[in-house]
């Protein structure tokens, strides 16, 4: 019987060191992933290059503000390619005022253009079980269509205020 409870004791001992360490090791990426992403702003705020803030890069490209959870600051833009790479601090779930959920990643990644993002990888979003999120799209002031398998619209209003991302366990 002690044999049993020994290798029992054991096991469980090395399940939960495993768990512990991979939880490290997501928490370093996560970490490294904002480092990088906070040193290519200050490298651009030195060179004179200064980003207008995410809401705002939005809003001129005529999407809804609060798409990506407030903590989502530091980005990269190319204008020639419209290349849009969003860093979030943690995997994280927004809730918006219509009920829906968009699950984030911490690197976020899309072709940004009028009206569009397109190509998205990083965000998922409830529809029975998670699927992942191509593209969202708003083709007046008043909705905002998703591309998730298949094409689902909702109201834009929901998504025009910067909301804070509850932290999740994986993406």
């Amino acid at each position: 019987m002690d044999q049993i409870m020994n290798k029992v004791g054991s096991y469980w001992l090395g399940q939960k060191a495993n768990k512990e360490f991979s939880s490290v090791g997501d928490d370093i990426n996560s970490f490294s992933s904002s480092v990088e992403g906070g040193a290519k702003w200050l490298v651009n705020k030195l060179k004179g290059k200064m980003q207008k803030p995410l809401p705002e890069l939005l809003k001129d490209y005529d999407l809804a503000v609060g798409i990506f959870p407030r903590d989502a600051t530091n980005y990269e833009f190319n204008e020639e390619t419209g290349k849009l790479t969003v860093y979030i601090p943690s995997v994280c779930e927004v809730g918006y005022k219509d009920s829906s959920v968009l699950r984030f990643s911490t690197i976020v990644t899309g072709y940004l253009e009028k009206g569009k993002l397109a190509d998205i990888e990083g965000i998922k979003t409830k529809v029975i079980v998670w699927v992942r999120v191509t593209c969202i799209s708003s083709d007046n002031k008043s909705k905002l269509h998703f591309t998730a398998g298949m094409k689902k619209s909702r109201s834009r209003d929901a998504y025009e205020v910067l909301r804070d991302g509850v932290c999740v366990e994986k993406f």
